[in-house]
């Protein structure tokens, strides 16, 4: 089983990470040396290579091989600096694997920061908008790379902190599931 997972992970990055546009042979070694199967519910190994989102716990899931391979890459991380994964074991794994210092936020309150000054900051989850709690914490220069969704498609979104203030770029379209609590709210007009 485990040279089966082992082949899968190969050919997860072959032919959903590569293919699409995701040139950083940093984030393809590091995505072929982290076992994406360790952050599934057990039992549903056979779900961490698949080109789809994974549901790893109640209301939370893995973003899609090439969307979390597209969004690390957005993101530009450098070894060293200091991360925080929000509902996202994954990616987090992955900047791990680069270098950079992570902190993960998966239980409680994912709207409330456990600090500030984060160089990057990254959610696997779509929201409706990025919380405005995830811009303050970031650092001078840093970056969020978050999934928006408010219908059937949503955008990767590049949020960057310069000294003019906070700018946002869409990269990529995504449908991941929104997570829990992120929904949005629509209020009736005429």
């Amino acid at each position: 089983m485990a040279a089966d997972l082992f082949a899968a992970r190969l050919n997860m990055v072959e032919s959903q990470v590569r293919t699409n546009d995701v040139t950083d042979v940093r984030l393809h070694d590091a995505m072929r040396d982290t076992a994406r199967e360790q952050f599934v519910p057990q039992g549903k190994a056979y779900l961490a290579y698949t080109d789809m989102e994974v549901e790893y716990a109640p209301g939370r899931w893995l973003l899609k091989p090439r969307d979390v391979g597209k969004l690390l890459q957005a993101l530009k991380p450098v070894a060293g600096e200091k991360a925080l994964a929000i509902a996202a074991p994954y990616a987090g794994a992955i900047l791990q694997a680069l270098g950079v210092n992570v902190e993960h936020l998966d239980e409680g309150d994912l709207k409330t920061l456990p600090g500030k000054d984060y160089d990057l900051i990254v959610c696997e989850g779509a929201v409706a908008r990025a919380p405005g709690a995830w811009l303050a914490g970031l650092a001078q220069g840093g970056r969020l790379g978050v999934i928006e969704r408010d219908g059937p498609v949503g955008k990767a979104c590049l949020y960057n902190n310069a000294i003019d203030g906070i700018g946002r770029r869409q990269i990529f379209d995504a449908t991941p599931p929104v997570l829990t609590g992120f929904e949005a709210h629509h209020g009736f007009a005429f």
